[in-house]
């Protein structure tokens, strides 16, 4: 994905309207498309549909909580590599640690503050740009060490 042609995507899974419009509030200005899921359910099929790059993911949702969305996410290789970053009115240790054990990238507690959620959503994408730009790389030279190495049956 290039910088300059692609806007990175973003779902905001929120069961609250009032968050939703509050976080998409916070992107007003910002050069990311953003989509939005109402429960954890949704929010799965929301990732299949709208392949974001980012989920800002609420814990306490119905149907599926945030940390049972997270694990299936993580757990599952053709979306193991989207970063989540979790969001909750929790802010128990054993609740950011569950969070980290389901494969959480980071984790924001509620009051989330502008500031400091749009730094880590973009430090976030960066990464995930820059990790997806290493493997892209690593396939590259795979691809050229195959090609290169000689055949079996090949006496030179």
């Amino acid at each position: 994905m290039s910088e300059t042609t692609a806007k990175s995507r973003i779902l905001i899974a929120d069961d609250e309207p009032f968050n939703q419009e509050l976080l998409e509030a916070f992107f007003i200005g910002k050069d990311y498309e953003l989509e939005f899921a109402n429960d954890g359910l949704d929010t799965l099929q929301k990732v299949a549909s709208f392949k974001p790059d980012l989920i800002l993911l609420d814990v306490m949702m119905p149907k599926l909580s945030g940390f049972e969305v997270c694990e299936k996410l993580k757990s599952d290789p053709a979306t193991a590599g989207i970063m989540v970053l979790m969001a909750t009115a929790l802010s128990e240790l054993g609740d950011v640690e569950r969070a980290v054990n389901v494969g959480c990238d980071d984790y924001l507690s509620k009051p989330i503050h502008k500031l400091e959620l749009l730094k880590r959503v973009e430090n976030m994408l960066k990464l995930r740009r820059v990790t997806g730009e290493l493997e892209r790389l690593r396939r590259y030279i795979d691809a050229m060490e195959d090609s290169l190495a000689p055949k079996r049956g090949d006496n030179r």
